[in-house]
This record gives C-alpha cells, structure tokens and sequence, in this order.
C-alpha cells in the first residue's frame, strides 16, 4: 500500500518532467540558433532531468 502511494505523490513530478523535456526539444529542432551547440543541449536536456530544460530555456535560447 505504501508504494502505491508513493506513486502517486511522483506521478505529477514525473508528468512535469515529460512535458518540460518534450517541449524543450521540440523548441530545440524549432530554433535556427542557440547560444551553444545544439547537440550539447539536446544532451543536457535528456540527461539532467528538470533542471535541463529549464536551463535550456533561460541560458540556451537566443531571443534573436
């Protein structure tokens, strides 16, 4: 029972990441330019879980 409940505490973290990480790649293969190559990105969005699509989004993007 305890792990049934601990499944669904992670579940919304778990959907969060999924989103974040497929949104951030979709923007990555979108955008001509990025501050950086883009395969490294493409990297440290799959790799560090959450925190690499936001990074991507606040340092990788160039607004230009």
């Amino acid at each position: 029972m305890e792990e049934s409940k601990l499944l669904l505490l992670l579940l919304p973290v778990l959907l969060i990441q999924a989103g974040l990480m497929i949104f951030a790649l979709i923007d990555l293969i979108k955008i001509p330019y990025t501050n950086g190559p883009k395969w490294m990105w493409g990297v440290i969005i799959v790799v560090v879980n959450i925190i690499g699509p936001i990074l991507y989004f606040v340092v990788g993007r160039r607004n230009y």
